[in-house]
């Protein structure tokens, strides 16, 4: 890629719009369930399956269990979506209250 067409993808890729959410990790093997939150919702399953396959995750008790029962045996899922808010403040107060309310409705973890 050169030139104009470079610094169109750049600006395209910086206007894009970014969404956080929250997502639950569940084990299908034990039953366990983890709830958290991420700024960018699109990117945090690679991040999570990436630091349980290389055993850096700092969840001690999901890594456990990621090693005890395998790969296959944890699901993934987005809970719910928050558009951008007027600020990242704002916006990370609310998606830290809907992770904690989820949490309480799924008997969950937090990760």
């Amino acid at each position: 890629m050169k030139g104009e067409a470079r610094r169109a993808a750049v600006a395209a890729y910086k206007e894009r719009k970014v969404v956080g959410g929250v997502y639950v990790v569940r084990c299908v093997a034990s039953g366990e369930t983890w709830v958290g939150q991420w700024p960018n919702i699109e990117t945090i399953q690679t991040r999570l399956w990436f630091t349980l396959r290389q055993g850096t995750h700092p969840r001690k008790e999901l890594l456990e269990s990621w090693r005890r029962h395998g790969e296959a045996q944890f699901t993934f899922e987005i809970l719910e979506r928050l558009e951008d808010g007027p600020s990242s403040y704002t916006r990370d107060a609310d998606l830290k209250e809907r992770a904690s309310r989820w949490r309480k409705e799924l008997n969950a973890n937090p990760i």
